[in-house]
């Protein structure tokens, strides 16, 4: 039978357009290279234009300073290091040793240097070829090399795979050969059979040598094929996964890590991305606050070993905005880890979760939370987007899977991540059982209308491929009161695969009102290496702390009523706290209370303690026109925190309503010779001169 040419080609264009889909294949980039400083356009378009991700690059070509550049590479290369612990990066050690080899072999025939010819830009994608067959010397086939590769299906590729090089005349250098493309009849000097036939060219070539023969249909050896037509797997191998492989074990996400980060964090930690994962959820405690727990997985966490000791410190800072970017809340954490060697021994071989949690005040959020190790210099984030919904809101939220829990939790009554209605959770970010594991999962439903509270019902489905393998059914009323719902399902009898968990409130006619799910997987293995868990408590809910954090989330939030309230409540239960009373002082002074402040303020400003409250004093005493007052608080502030043009000009504003032209202008000249460029106090001054 034959097969045209034409038809072959046709087909193969429609691969290569689909392929021009594939994540593997240039994106559209904001910026060119061409405006990168030399040394980086080489870095980029010679160096490492055959191994960098569409999303490297596209970082990259968006960093504006050379110090940016030059931690962008060295992170570049550290996630390609494969062994961080010595001081040789091997891979890159080999990757400039193949540039070198490329230039000095395979651009003598070509214009080009080495690096820029196929043969050069397979070789340092792939390496050395495992064996090499040449047929230069044959006057029916012309000059073809073909490299064999074996072995290298964790880059992605085909088990056992050849490439093939072939001139198509003496004045031009080898290129790379496509059975779709070229075809067999490419490869013959003289082609005796038809034009449009790939079975005659390939019957040819059998006849001179069958090796090169079966080569010139396909690439991939062993390939099951039905036909003497060239192999469409063999483009897709020279298009897309060959480019691919460069890059097949490379998680690129660093990159935008670092683009995002890279004004937050220390040089230092810049080239020292982890990956890692993440999980969070979000639970309302008994007095209806949003708690938002979180888990980070890093990949690798790093101590520092000295006489025996074994040391690192997490610290977190988290971040949450609203919906305009404005910031809500900002966080901290630092926990120092220091352990003997008993104690790390039990922990050095797992991976490592750190679990954490904070109030939220109802609205739309996004959150991002910077982990850092400070021993080993090493980063990580997530970044997700939050819903909180208002308290009495008819809600189902999603729940959080657990492979165990603990009744006997020594934190009750505290709060503390994934301790959750006194049963302690231990969830893991990637949500994997194995096989007759018992899968423990926590939710609440709030809001619920008294129909259905009555005669409604929960629903429990597990799903495998969209169908179900298990439902539990039961009644809403048999949990009087209750929001929160800890259940257990054993695994027993399920096969390892891909399963969900979908939870769902019904009406009586069973029909679903919300309804919600989660994925889960079952491993086909026996253990799992689960992580070690670094959790600090917080206090009860009761505690003022909880009603300060909210109370200056609403105040951002511009909810003064709330937030008044809130900082109040703190304030009452610990009126001792200076921050808390600063807060309310800032709420009562929004609110126009001017007496209230002083009143707040005034325990505060009778020692050492007086000194954060003076601006706030002093405002709100010459908003009550006690200006003499007003006076003494912007000047002790002055003594305090040193020259202030604000205050300068407030202390001016202050003695000229107080009549006293003279030290008003002394004050507000202070100013200007700070700031001449302040005209509404250049028309001040020269009015009371006037005035003289």
């Amino acid at each position: 039978m034959s097969y045209n040419i034409s038809v072959i080609k046709r087909f193969a264009l429609l691969i290569l357009c689909l392929l021009a889909l594939s994540p593997f294949l240039p994106a559209q980039k904001k910026k060119t290279a061409r405006d990168l400083p030399p040394q980086y356009r080489k870095w980029l378009e010679e160096e490492v234009v055959y191994i960098i991700t569409n999303r490297e690059r596209d970082v990259f070509l968006q960093l504006d300073s050379d110090r940016d550049r030059n931690i962008f590479t060295d992170a570049f290369w550290r996630q390609r290091d494969p062994d961080l612990n010595t001081p040789e990066n091997e891979f890159k050690t080999e990757h400039y040793k193949r540039i070198a080899y490329a230039n000095q072999w395979f651009g003598r025939d070509s214009p080009a240097p080495g690096w820029r010819t196929d043969m050069g830009r397979i070789y340092i994608i792939l390496g050395e070829a495992h064996s090499l067959d040449k047929w230069e010397n044959l006057s029916e086939i012309r000059p073809t090399i073909v490299w064999f590769y074996d072995g290298m299906a964790k880059y992605g590729l085909p088990g056992s795979f050849s490439v093939v090089f072939f001139k198509r005349d003496e004045a031009h250098p080898y290129q790379l050969y496509s059975p779709v493309s070229d075809g067999p009849q490419n490869l013959l000097t003289l082609y005796a059979g038809d034009s449009a036939s790939y079975e005659s060219a390939y019957r040819q070539i059998l006849e001179i040598e069958p090796r090169l023969a079966e080569v010139s249909l396909s690439l991939i050896a062993g390939e099951t094929r039905y036909s003497l037509s060239p192999s469409l797997s063999s483009e897709v191998l020279l298009k897309q996964r060959i480019p691919a492989a460069a890059y097949e074990n490379v998680k690129d996400d660093y990159a935008e890590k670092l683009l995002r980060y890279k004004d937050l964090i220390e040089v230092d930690y810049t080239a020292n991305y982890v990956d890692s994962e993440a999980l969070i959820k979000t639970y309302q405690d008994a007095t209806g606050t949003a708690f938002v727990h979180y888990l980070i997985e890093p990949k690798r966490l790093t101590f520092d070993a000295f006489q025996k000791r074994y040391r690192a410190e997490i610290q977190i800072n988290g971040n949450v905005t609203d919906r305009q970017g404005q910031t809500i809340y900002q966080f901290e954490r630092k926990v120092p880890l220091d352990m003997d060697e008993e104690q790390f021994s039990r922990i050095r071989s797992k991976t490592f979760s750190f679990q954490d949690l904070f109030p939220l005040a109802p609205g739309q959020y996004k959150m991002s939370v910077l982990w850092k190790n400070s021993i080993g210099k090493e980063f990580t984030s997530l970044e997700a987007d939050l819903l909180i919904p208002e308290t009495d809101a008819f809600s189902l939220s999603s729940p959080v899977l657990a492979y165990k829990t603990d009744e006997n939790s020594p934190f009750k009554g505290r709060n503390k991540a994934f301790l959750l209605d006194d049963l302690q959770f231990v969830p893991s970010a990637r949500d994997v059982f194995m096989p007759g594991e018992t899968l423990h999962f926590f939710f609440q439903v709030h809001g619920l209308p008294a129909a259905l509270r009555s005669g409604g019902f929960l629903e429990y489905t597990i799903l495998k491929e969209n169908a179900k393998v298990l439902t539990q059914t039961r009644n809403l009323a048999e949990y009087p009161g209750r929001t929160d719902f800890a259940e257990a399902l054993p695994l027993t009898g399920y096969p390892s695969a891909h399963y969900q968990l979908k939870v769902a409130i019904l009406d009586p006619n069973k029909t679903e009102r919300l309804a919600t799910q989660v994925p889960f997987d079952i491993a086909p293995v026996v253990a799992l290496n689960r992580p070690w868990v670094l959790s600090l408590p917080l206090p009860a809910s009761g505690d003022p702390s909880f009603a300060h954090i909210l109370g200056k989330q609403y105040f951002l939030k511009n909810d003064l009523a709330k937030a008044k309230n809130l900082l109040e409540s703190a304030y009452r239960r610990d009126p001792d706290t200076p921050e808390y009373a600063l807060d309310f002082c800032r709420a009562l002074f929004a609110a126009k209370d001017y007496a209230g402040v002083l009143g707040t303020a005034g325990p505060f400003l009778k020692d050492e303690r007086r000194y954060d409250f003076l601006q706030i004093a002093a405002e709100s005493a010459q908003a009550l026109g006690r200006y003499a007052e007003a006076i003494a608080y912007f000047k002790d502030h002055l003594a305090r925190f040193g020259t202030n043009i604000l205050i300068l000009n407030a202390i001016g504003e202050n003695y000229d309503r107080l009549g006293n032209t003279a030290e008003a202008l002394v004050a507000w000249e202070r100013s200007l010779q700070l700031n001449p460029n302040q005209e509404n106090i250049k028309a001040r001054v020269a009015a009371l001169k006037t005035k003289k």
